[in-house]
């Protein structure tokens, strides 16, 4: 495990990759579902932050070592 997360920190510490990081955070951790959402809305939105997050926890690993 430790070779992907090195794999992530290279991809996603560089300027580029912070940049990605910020826009899939702002269409997913962030975004904001109202009253009027589904339950397959928010289904498939809580998968997409699952998947930012474990994009981010990976990235941090691989920095830290």
């Amino acid at each position: 495990m430790k070779d992907i997360e090195k794999s992530f920190a290279r991809a996603f510490s560089s300027v580029d990759g912070a940049r990605v990081i910020a826009h899939l955070r702002s269409i997913t951790i962030e975004r904001f579902m109202g009253s009027n959402a589904t339950d397959a809305e928010l289904r498939g939105l809580e998968a997409q932050r699952a998947l930012v997050h474990q994009i981010e926890t990976l990235t941090q690993r691989g920095k830290n070592g």
